[in-house]
């Protein structure tokens, strides 16, 4: 049997910097969801959502280890770089957000009523699902741009923003759903729709990025995303002019948090959580349209 040219099994998948990150992935994420599935237990749409983001973190970083160990990878029809930077990225904005979320509502000083083994399991879940956080971060960090460096587009700053938008923009669509009331003016359902095409906008270029096929478009890529990000800044910056004034005016709405709003039913909390993402996916926005002017895209990494 002849040689194909090289090892059949990249070792450097394992040994290397970003290597050892997935595999503390691998190891922290299995131990987390074992710990909550065994005694510690999640319940809820909080707890579901948490086993979710353990389970399916988990399951995609051991796809990548073992394309990179068997150069399976190169058989796939995705720009691989882009696509292990922008689950990276989105791997790590969700393991923050069920790291916050699991300890918040089923970690307890007490034993009562739970029981003091049931406890203990929660707090080992919590301290790994906060490990498991720090080991995707440390991967976003080793893989991310280098100034002067070429790399893939979702690895600079701008790719990697691309993916934060769209996680703000999910937290958006949450609050949205949970009776905010956006449907009593016609101004707010016009900001229901800057975030919802602006949504789908930026998944469709963090798409056409991880599956590599923007050197199939007719139209110039790069220029375009350029020119709908600074779209997506005036779009953005009209909504965090208009959402405001039509939520917490007394004219359309309540300056303050009404006294007989139940807790978590709120429609005024929902419109408040609104309001700050808003201004934060805009400040996104500006940072993507800055460092947009410094980059070059590269679909073949």
């Amino acid at each position: 049997m002849e040689s194909t040219g090289g090892p059949y099994l990249n070792t450097a998948a394992m040994t290397s910097p970003v290597g050892i990150a997935r595999l503390l992935q691998m190891t922290f994420g299995c131990t987390t969801f074992s710990l909550a599935a065994h005694r510690g237990g999640f319940s809820a749409a909080y707890g579901t959502f948490c086993m979710f983001v353990w389970t399916f973190c988990f399951a995609i970083t051991v796809f990548i280890i073992a394309c990179e160990f068997t150069h399976l990878h190169s058989c796939l029809s995705l720009s691989w770089g882009n696509f292990t930077a922008a689950f990276a990225m989105l791997a790590t904005l969700m393991s923050v957000t069920a790291a916050v979320i699991y300890p918040l509502y089923f970690v307890q000083v007490g034993c009562y009523p739970i029981g003091c083994e049931v406890r203990d399991f929660r707090i080992a879940a919590s301290v790994f699902a906060g490990l498991l956080f720090v080991a995707y971060a440390a991967e976003v960090f080793l893989t991310r741009a280098k100034p002067g460096q070429v790399t893939s587009y979702m690895a600079t700053i701008s790719g990697l923003l691309k993916i934060v938008q769209a996680f703000v923009a999910c937290i958006i669509f949450g609050a949205l759903v949970n009776d905010s009331q956006y449907g009593k003016h016609v101004a707010t359902q016009w900001c229901v729709a800057v975030y919802s095409f602006c949504f789908v906008v930026t998944v469709v270029v963090v798409a056409f990025s991880v599956t590599g096929k923007t050197a199939l478009l007719w139209f110039p890529f790069e220029r375009s995303v350029v020119i709908y990000t600074f779209g997506a800044v005036l779009l953005y910056m009209s909504a965090a002019v208009i959402w405001p004034v039509f939520c917490f005016d007394s004219k359309y709405g309540y300056p303050q948090r009404p006294s007989l709003c139940a807790k978590g039913k709120c429609p005024w909390d929902s419109q408040l959580v609104i309001a700050i993402f808003t201004y934060i996916n805009l400040l996104l926005y500006v940072l993507d349209l800055a460092y947009s002017q410094r980059i070059r895209f590269v679909s073949h990494l």
